[in-house]
């Protein structure tokens, strides 16, 4: 029983011994491998000569500036000096002339140029309500004959579109034929007149009235005419089929004018106004513009798609503008003169836009307050002065340059760096000690250290148990 004790007592002392040999080794290779930072002085040729130094920084840290140089407390590296010629402290990046040829940065001039008080919208060309002729019979019959019979179809003014029969109007042709048969026609002559009017009421054609007093015989059939020149858009009947009084046989719609209805959104619903000049490009007809004025507002507002509806008239003698055509409508108003600059050199990152200037020391952010854009320039509204160069190809290299060094786009001006190492655990090592207990050996006390803290060249913590 001793013996067993005493064996598993060497055990355990041998076991206690490697872990204090552990722990002794990984605090000297700790040592060796990370050393404690103290000031050292910078390197020869760290800064050249005959330059002047601003300030010094760490590549890693752009925002914390440093008096000295030194070793970075942030990382595990020199500081680098910034010098005063590389460019303006509140922004400037310096670019040599070669690097600008090979990047393909171009250049443009901020200039007074001219912008329209212009408004963008979508439209379709619809058929002219006012000019829609319904055709219809005022006596009850059959359509016999039907000469038109599909919509689309075009007619032209006084043309037949169809042939009915109708029991009261041939009745009414034998009654008038009756009254011009009397040898005593100057005594019926009121009477004859009076049945011709009657004729006409119901429907029947100055023309066909004359062929009937002519011939002395009444017509079976009695035509339909057109009452304008258009097409057909509606077609209520067959042939064969019965109409009643008043009911619709085909509608004709005139299209030698049409209306090009706009939907302008409701932002701009307040600069529309009456008169204003239109523009048409329909998609089918790119390459043709075609011109009006808006002539009614809608007093109402489409609830559905939020937009409201503006009316222009457009003649169409030639037949090019068909009802149902899409295409993009410009509504023009008063122009302005305004400062601006090519569309491409605007930076847009969301919540402002920048653009680089052009400066004798080298290129420099400025954010700036957009207004109107039109045929690729952009209003600058506040920013920029005419005559200033702003980069209009290659200024997101520009960007991410000034950004590495720390002078454009700060994530916040307000934000206060909690934690300098986040992100950056390259130096951080920190060793775990583990505490065997065991009732019959004390334990000794193991020496540990953090070395996140001799990293930084702080002191360690202490002796921990």
């Amino acid at each position: 029983m001793k013996s067993s004790n005493r064996y598993i007592a060497m055990i355990l002392a041998l076991v206690l011994a490697a872990l204090l040999i552990g722990a002794l080794a990984g605090y000297f290779f700790s040592r060796y491998q990370y050393p404690a930072h103290e000031a050292e002085p910078i390197p020869e040729g760290s800064a050249d000569k005959g330059r002047t130094v601003l300030y010094w920084y760490d590549p890693m840290v752009p925002d914390q500036k440093f008096d000295k140089p030194g070793k970075s407390p942030f990382m595990d590296m020199q500081l680098v000096p910034k010098y005063k010629d590389e460019g303006k402290e509140d922004g400037g990046v310096a670019i040599p002339s070669q690097v600008m040829q090979n990047l393909g940065i171009r250049l443009a001039q901020a200039e007074i140029i001219e912008f329209g008080d212009e408004l963008a919208a979508v439209g379709r060309i619809e058929a002219d309500e006012r000019r829609f002729h319904v055709v219809q019979t005022r006596v009850p019959g059959f359509v016999e004959k039907l000469h038109v019979r599909a919509i689309g179809d075009p007619v032209a003014k006084g043309q037949k579109l169809a042939e009915v029969y109708a029991p009261e109007l041939l009745a009414a042709q034998q009654e008038y034929l009756a009254l011009l048969d009397y040898d005593d026609v100057g005594a019926l002559d009121g009477l004859a007149k009076s049945a011709m009017g009657r004729l006409q009421l119901l429907g029947m054609s100055q023309g066909e009235i004359a062929a009937i007093t002519r011939s002395r015989k009444p017509r079976e059939r009695f035509g339909i005419y057109a009452p304008a020149t258009g097409v057909l858009t509606e077609l209520g009947v067959r042939e064969g089929g019965q109409l009643m009084p008043g009911a619709s046989l085909m509608q004709i719609s005139d299209l030698s004018s049409v209306w090009l209805l706009a939907e302008v959104p409701e932002r701009d619903a307040g600069r529309v106004r009456l008169g204003a000049s239109a523009r048409l490009v329909l998609q089918g007809m790119p390459n043709e513009t075609f011109s009006g004025r808006v002539g009614y507002i809608y007093p109402i507002l489409d609830t559905v798609s939020r937009t409201l509806r503006v009316r222009v008239e457009l003649a169409n003698r030639d037949g090019d503008l068909r009802p149902g055509m899409y295409g993009s409508v410009t509504l023009s108003g008063k122009s302005y003169e305004a400062l601006g600059v090519p569309s491409e050199s605007v930076i847009a990152t969301g919540k402002r836009k920048v653009v680089i200037v052009k400066e004798a020391g080298g290129f420099r952010p400025v954010d700036v307050k957009t207004g109107q854009e039109k045929a690729g320039r952009t209003e600058i509204v506040s920013g920029l002065e005419a005559g200033e160069q702003v980069v209009v190809s290659g200024q997101f290299l520009i960007d991410s340059e000034a950004s590495l060094s720390g002078v454009l786009s700060r994530l916040s001006q307000q934000l206060e760096v909690a934690d300098p190492h986040a992100g950056h655990d390259m130096g951080t090592h920190d060793m775990e000690t583990h505490v065997i207990e065991t009732p019959a050996i004390e334990t000794p006390a193991i020496e540990t250290h953090d070395h996140s803290a001799m990293q930084h060249g702080e002191a360690p913590q202490g002796e921990k148990p």
